[in-house]
C-alpha cells in the first residue's frame, strides 16, 4: 500500500480522507468533529440538521403553518438553527484539528438562504462547503462572502465545465477541490445524466481523468480532486495515488461513518447495514427530486415498485382502444382506458386496492384506501423543503409556488420518510427502519464480508480512520 500524504484543504494541511456530508439528522456534529479530530475533513449536513433546546433534547420539526409557503418558512429556521448548533459541536469536538464542511443540497428548498443564515451564526466554525443535487452555480459567490473554501459536487466534467465557465472562475481562489460523485455508486441522490444507463456503472478512472483534464486546462492542476462513491479500501484504489494523470485525490466515505459509535443513526439502521447482501442497494427513481437515488432495499421501496406497477394509462374521452368507461374518486368521475386495463384494474380492486389516484402522466395507480389518504395528507402538509418536488408539485418560486404539474402519487415525502427514520430510536424502529428511505451506497453489502467488522466490531470514528490509513 503506498503511503497516503498530506492535502491542503480549506486552509489547512489534513489527511486525503473526507466524510461525505448525509442530511436529515445523519452527518451530525459529533460524527464530524470526531473525523476531523481524526485528521481528516468532516462534514456536516445543514439539511434540516437537528437542533436542541436548553436541556440538550433534540427539537422535533413540526409544522403549525397554514400554508405551504409560511411552513416553508418554518423549515428554514429549523434549518439554519439545526446548522449552526451542529457547526458549534463540530467544532467543540474537533478541538481546532482537521477541517469541518458543511453540505448542502441546492434543490434544497431556499438553500441559498439556509447556507447564508449558517454560516452568520456560525462565523469561523465552518471551513468549506460542499454543494451538489443540481447546478450549484452561486455557491461560489456565496463562498467568498464568508471567506470560506467551496467544493462543488459534479458527476462529470461537462458539469464543471458548466460552472467554471459561468461562475467559478471569478473566485478560483476558493476553489478548495471538485467532488467526482461517481453516479452509480454513491449513497443518496446521484447526477445520473439521460444518456447514462443506471444498470451499467462506467469505470470511474475515464471520468475523473477527464475532468483533470479540464481543470488542468483551467490552471487547476494543484486543485485536489474528491473521488466519493464506492470507495472502501484504499489498496484498491492505489494506482490513484500519486497518479501524474489524475493530480492531487482525495477520497471520500460516506457510507463507511454510518456503522460507528458516533453515527447518530438507529440500532436497527446499524444492524441492517451488517446483514446486506451484494444488490441489496440499488439505484431508483422515486425521489421527489427527480434525481436517481441510491438505497437499501426494504419494505419502503417494495411499496413504491408495486404502486407503480399497479398502473394503467387513461383518457378523458373515448380514443382508440381507449374505449372502456372507469369512474375514479369518490365522485367517480369518468375515465376511459383500455378493455384489457379494465380486468387488471377490477383484479386489483379485487385484491384491496381500490383507489385509483392519478398521476401527471395520464395514468392511475392503484392502492389501498389507507395509503390513498396517507399520500393525500402528505402531500397537503407539505413544507417546501425542495426547490420543486414532484410529490407535492411544490415550487419555491413565486408567484403561485407550484411547478405547474399535478402532484404525483407514485412518489414520496423525502423530509417525512427521512426525519422519521433518523428518529427512530425506539422499541419499534426495526419496524419504522423497513418502512421507510434507508440512503446507503452500493458498496455497503461490504460490511458484512469485510473483516474489520467481524464478531459485531462497531468502531470509533478515529478507530475507522485509522484503519482507512492502513489501506486494507
Amino acid at each position: 500500500m503506498k503511503a497516503i500524504n498530506a492535502v491542503s484543504l480549506s486552509g489547512a494541511e489534513v489527511l486525503p480522507l473526507v466524510e461525505g456530508g448525509k442530511g436529515v439528522a445523519v452527518s451530525t456534529g459529533q460524527s464530524a468533529g470526531a473525523w476531523a479530530a481524526a485528521g481528516g475533513a468532516g462534514t456536516i449536513s445543514i439539511v434540516n440538521a437537528d437542533s436542541y433546546d436548553a436541556n440538550g433534547e433534540v427539537v422535533p420539526q413540526i409544522y403549525r403553518g397554514k400554508t405551504r409557503r409560511e411552513r416553508h418558512e418554518e423549515l428554514i429556521d429549523y434549518a439554519v438553527r439545526g446548522g449552526i448548533a451542529q457547526a458549534e459541536i463540530a467544532h467543540e469536538t474537533a478541538s481546532g484539528r482537521g477541517r469541518i464542511h458543511a453540505n448542502i443540497l441546492w434543490e434544497m428548498g431556499g438553500a441559498e438562504r439556509v447556507i447564508t443564515g449558517v454560516l452568520e451564526g456560525a462565523k469561523g466554525l465552518i471551513h468549506g462547503l460542499t454543494c451538489g443535487a443540481g447546478m450549484p452555480y452561486r455557491l461560489s459567490e456565496i463562498a467568498a462572502k464568508f471567506g470560506v473554501h467551496y467544493y462543488p459536487i459534479v458527476s462529470s466534467s461537462r458539469a464543471f465545465n458548466a460552472l467554471w465557465k459561468r461562475a467559478y472562475h471569478k473566485t478560483a481562489n476558493l476553489l478548495g477541490g471538485v467532488v467526482y460523485e461517481d453516479p452509480w455508486r454513491a449513497g443518496g441522490h446521484n447526477g445520473l445524466s439521460n444518456t447514462e444507463n443506471p444498470l451499467k456503472p462506467e469505470d470511474p478512472y475515464p471520468r475523473v481523468a477527464a475532468l483533470r483534464k479540464l481543470m488542468n486546462s483551467f490552471g487547476l492542476g494543484d486543485t485536489p480532486i474528491i473521488m466519493a462513491g464506492g470507495v472502501w479500501w484504499l489498496e484498491e484504489w492505489q494506482d490513484w495515488i500519486d497518479n501524474p494523470e489524475l493530480g492531487p485525490v482525495v477520497f471520500q466515505f460516506g457510507t463507511r461513518p454510518l456503522l460507528t459509535k458516533e453515527s447518530p443513526i438507529p440500532e436497527a439502521w446499524k444492524q441492517r447495514l451488517k446483514t446486506l447482501e451484494k444488490g441489496d442497494v440499488f439505484l431508483n427513481r422515486f425521489s421527489p427530486t427527480g434525481f436517481y437515488s441510491s438505497a437499501v432495499n426494504n419494505s419502503f421501496l417494495k411499496e413504491l415498485r408495486e404502486r407503480s406497477d399497479r398502473q394503467i394509462a387513461f383518457s378523458p374521452e373515448p380514443v382508440g382502444e381507449h374505449t372502456a368507461p372507469y369512474g375514479v374518486g369518490a365522485r367517480k368521475r369518468e375515465v376511459f382506458v383500455t378493455e384489457a386495463d379494465l380486468l387488471r384494474a377490477r383484479g386489483w380492486e379485487a385484491e384491496g386496492f381500490t383507489e385509483a389516484m392519478r398521476t401527471p402522466d395520464s395514468t392511475l395507480i392503484f392502492v389501498t384506501p389507507e395509503r390513498s389518504r396517507e399520500i393525500l395528507t402528505d402531500q397537503v402538509a407539505c413544507m417546501g423543503c425542495l426547490s420543486e418536488c414532484r410529490f407535492s408539485n411544490w415550487s419555491q418560486n413565486p408567484p403561485d409556488f407550484s411547478n405547474g404539474h399535478k402532484a404525483d402519487p407514485r412518489s414520496y415525502c423525502i423530509q417525512k420518510t427521512l426525519q422519521t427514520i433518523a428518529h427512530a430510536h425506539g422499541p419499534d424502529q426495526e419496524t419504522v427502519a423497513d418502512h421507510n428511505l434507508m440512503f446507503g451506497g452500493t458498496n455497503a453489502w461490504r460490511f458484512a464480508t469485510d473483516p474489520f467488522y467481524s464478531n459485531g466490531f462497531v468502531p470509533t470514528v478515529k478507530e475507522l480512520v485509522d484503519r482507512i490509513v492502513t489501506g486494507r
